[in-house]
């Protein structure tokens, strides 16, 4: 089987979209699939207003329709709402082809947050993308709920996996800093609402660890917190493991795969109890659990995790397992009618006119 995944986040950008679709595209070759992605990478592109590290596909839709008619993929699944997987989704109900799509980035909160568009009309474009999906894949029981309150349909709640290979506990002696150590790790953006974490009276130190478009600013603003580049997953996993707590103060986030990852190093988490979080924790509302805590208060949060079991930690992060995910994929993916797939990528010639011009 021939599954295409098409999607606007791709390598090199580095985020937990990436990571997901990535693994899965391994893991489903390793079962002896014929893995495709459709990504930016194939297309001319601009930088992202705002977001200069996320490249825009400019007209990709006659290259995607091109490279369709090589390929003749039996399954067809559209990962992101950007231009790539706009201009696919067109193709698809044009040529009546079905297509399972993800829902992994809150999009609406996130360009709320930079433009005076209200959520409701974000939303609403949100669910006309979704709506002629044979599946939405929600990565939480929260955010497909959340969805679900806002008249998506074919909504299904998705396992998330972490690679407890990669990321295992490992000696704390990456940075040289004095303890208690608190860290961050992902893209340094508005949505991340780090100051809420950078803001903390804390002991110890600081870390964070990541790309982003507010870096630099980040930097100028708080010059006692350490701000750390890693440039591959065997440094990641010595930069958790160094931790003493890792301080997410995200309120967005649809999952928060590194939070699932520091768990797998031992290292505790503290929390907002929001969607992102209250997945991970698998309970409702604030708690105090042997891996972490989730508090309204981050400070609480903070406190509350300090001290808990490397071996609790581990434990619950070996609760997210890959080979969930695949399967929960392979099960909900639509594959193409073989009696109809010649039919549907069957190319239209245009028949040709001519002119004769009569004579004088």
């Amino acid at each position: 089987m021939h599954i295409l995944i098409v999607t606007d986040a791709w390598h090199p950008q580095v985020n937990g979209v990436v990571r997901v679709l990535d693994t899965l595209r391994t893991r489903l070759m390793d079962r002896g699939f014929e893995v495709t992605v459709i990504s930016p990478n194939d297309f001319i592109t601009i930088p992202c207003p705002g977001y200069a590290e996320i490249p825009l596909a400019l007209f990709p839709q006659r290259k995607i329709r091109a490279r369709l008619k090589r390929m003749r993929p039996d399954v067809i699944h559209i990962a992101t709402e950007g231009p790539v997987g706009w201009a696919m989704r067109k193709i698809c109900l044009k040529k009546g082809l079905p297509f399972t799509t993800a829902y992994h980035t809150k999009f609406p909160q996130y360009v709320h947050e930079r433009a005076p568009i209200s959520l409701e009309r974000l939303y609403g474009l949100m669910r006309k993308f979704h709506g002629p999906s044979e599946c939405v894949f929600a990565p939480s029981h929260t955010v497909a709920e959340e969805l679900e309150s806002f008249d998506f349909k074919n909504v299904f709640k998705w396992s998330h996996g972490v690679d407890t290979d990669t990321f295992s506990p490992q000696e704390k002696d990456f940075f040289d800093l004095p303890r208690p150590i608190h860290m961050y790790i992902g893209r340094i953006a508005v949505e991340k609402n780090l100051p809420a974490f950078l803001d903390l009276d804390l002991p110890g130190s600081k870390v964070v660890v990541g790309p982003g478009p507010m870096r630099e600013e980040l930097m100028e603003k708080y010059p006692d917190v350490l701000f750390h580049l890693s440039y591959s997953d065997r440094e990641l996993a010595l930069c958790y493991s160094a931790a003493d707590v890792f301080v997410f103060p995200s309120l967005t986030d649809t999952f928060g795969l590194v939070m699932a990852e520091s768990l797998a190093c031992g290292v505790p988490i503290a929390a907002f109890p929001v969607s992102g979080p209250l997945d991970v924790f698998g309970q409702k509302g604030a708690c105090d659990m042997s891996f972490g805590a989730l508090h309204e208060d981050l400070a609480e949060a903070v406190k509350l995790a300090y001290n808990k079991s490397p071996q609790a930690c581990r434990k619950h992060a070996m609760n997210f397992s890959w080979k969930q995910v695949v399967d929960e994929f392979l099960d909900k993916i639509v594959p193409i009618d073989p009696a109809l797939k010649d039919k549907r990528w069957k190319v239209r010639k245009r028949a040709a006119r001519f002119t004769v011009k009569k004579a004088s």
